[in-house]
Formats: structure tokens, C-alpha cells, sequence
């Protein structure tokens, strides 16, 4: 063979780029299709469906289920996110204060409020505080200790989502509301802190739905029948019943809020890039 010859063959070419990628998508994706017959073929349904779907013994639970442990949920989740924001707000702007002392404190603050685990907290409010101040009640019972106990442990993290949001402000903004005669505490007020706000709405929806799920460590403070959440509606009712059911019921109600709840943070996320491009 000549070197004409040579020449004139057609080289021989490998996969391009984008082929390659469709290659590793269809191999991923039937990998997971495997996974999911195997897991479908293997899996007992019959004994999964009579633990944790017996249709009778979910329809005991409703309406409580709803009325009383959603609704006692949602009351604790709110209650401590009102307490959080307000702790949480004053702790931003000790951060951000010019005296050393409100500085270090609120350091030290969200360092360990942050660090200890959120049951902790609940075991402090509920044990720790009426051996410290005997004779003394928390305002409100259990809502009341909830509130404190959700608010000491969200505030923390709140507290640095504000203060991001407070220096994401342009520095023009408060230097253009003390030329037209604001004080520096009524234009952090009526200035940065709504537009600061509006910069870190979603963050705090997500502190919102963090804070319903850890509503469920309630139950470490002793509640009533009357004042049960969801997990513990669902504990006490599996027990009652020997069966897993009301489990199931009480995560499908949490699904409920926390669903549209994180549709809600994903909306206003796009939004806000919307808005910066």
C-alpha cells in the first residue's frame, strides 16, 4: 500500500463530547431503573401494607390527627419563630454594633446556640430552668416553653442570616438617609432593615420549615393529651394500636406544610435572581 494510499483512508473517530454524555445519562438512568425493579421485586408489600397502611386504624385518627396535633404543631412552630426573629433580630444588630462588648456576646451566643443540639436546649428549658428559679413558671405552659426553647435554638442561626442581609444593603443607602436628617438607629429601621428583609426572606422561610420538623422534640418537655404534636400523636397511637400506621399519617401531615413551604422558598429564590439580573 502507497502512501497515497495512506492518505486517503478516513480516520477513524471516538465518541464527541455531547455523545458521551448522553452515553452516561442512559447508563445512570438504567441504573436506576435496575434499582428500582430490584428493589420493587424484593421488597415484602403485603407485611409493608399491613404495618404501615391499615386504612382503619388511620381513620381513628382524623380529625385529632388535624385538629389537635397538626394544629398544636403549627401553633409551636409559630410561636417559636416569632420569638427567634425578635431574639434573633437583636442579636444581628448586637453583631453588628460598634461597642465591643454587645460584639463579643452575640458571638459568643450564636456560637453555642449553634453548636448544641437542638435537644439539649429543649432538656435545658424544661429541666435546667425550673431548678434554677424554683417556684417560677414560664408564661404560656408548654406553648410558652416551646416558644423559648425553638426561639433560643433559631434565633442563633437567624441572626447571621440578618446580618448578611443587613450588610448585602449598598452602604449608599444609609449614607443617603443621614444627609436627609435620619439618625443612624431610624434609617437602620426604616431603611435597611425592610430592605434587608426582602433579601432574606427565603432563608428565613427555610428556618421556618426547619423549625416545624424540630417542633416534634416537644414531647421531652411532658406534654398533656391535649397539647400533643404530630410525632407524638403518632408515637402514642402506635403504641396503642401495635402497628406503624399513625406513623405514617403524622409524616404525611408534615409533608402537608413542608411541601408548599419549600415551593414557596424555591418561588421567591427564582424571583430574587430575577430581580439581580
Amino acid at each position: 500500500m502507497t502512501d497515497t494510499d495512506t492518505t486517503l483512508q478516513p480516520k477513524k473517530k471516538g465518541l464527541t463530547r455531547r455523545q458521551k454524555r448522553a452515553v452516561s445519562r442512559g447508563v445512570q438512568y438504567a441504573v436506576f431503573v435496575a434499582a428500582v425493579i430490584a428493589f420493587a421485586v424484593s421488597a415484602d408489600w403485603g407485611r409493608l401494607q399491613n404495618q404501615f397502611a391499615q386504612a382503619d386504624i388511620a381513620e381513628q385518627m382524623f380529625p385529632d390527627v388535624i385538629t389537635l396535633a397538626l394544629k398544636n404543631t403549627v401553633l409551636y412552630t409559630l410561636s417559636g419563630f416569632v420569638v427567634g426573629l425578635v431574639l434573633g433580630m437583636v442579636v444581628a444588630l448586637m453583631r453588628l454594633s460598634s461597642v465591643g462588648p454587645y460584639r463579643w456576646l452575640a458571638g459568643v451566643y450564636i456560637e453555642i446556640f449553634r453548636g448544641l443540639p437542638a435537644l439539649l436546649i429543649f432538656i435545658f428549658v424544661g429541666v435546667a430552668v425550673p431548678l434554677a428559679f424554683p417556684g417560677t413558671e414560664i408564661p404560656g405552659g408548654t406553648y410558652g416553653k416551646v416558644a423559648i426553647a425553638l426561639g433560643l435554638v433559631s434565633a442563633a442561626y437567624m441572626a447571621e442570616t440578618i446580618r448578611a442581609g443587613i450588610q448585602a444593603v449598598p452602604k449608599g443607602q444609609m449614607e443617603a438617609a443621614r444627609s436627609l436628617g435620619f439618625s443612624p438607629a431610624k434609617a437602620m429601621v426604616s431603611i435597611i432593615v425592610p430592605q434587608a428583609f426582602r433579601i432574606i426572606l427565603p432563608p428565613l422561610t427555610n428556618e421556618l420549615v426547619l423549625l416545624f420538623k424540630d417542633s416534634s422534640l416537644v414531647l421531652f418537655l411532658g406534654v398533656t393529651l391535649e397539647e400533643r404534636e404530630l410525632s407524638k400523636f403518632g408515637r402514642d397511637l402506635a403504641s396503642t394500636t401495635a402497628n406503624s400506621t399513625p406513623i405514617l399519617v403524622a409524616g404525611l401531615c408534615y409533608l402537608l406544610v413542608t411541601i408548599p413551604l419549600s415551593f414557596v422558598v424555591r418561588r421567591m429564590e427564582s424571583k430574587a435572581q430575577e430581580a439581580i439580573r
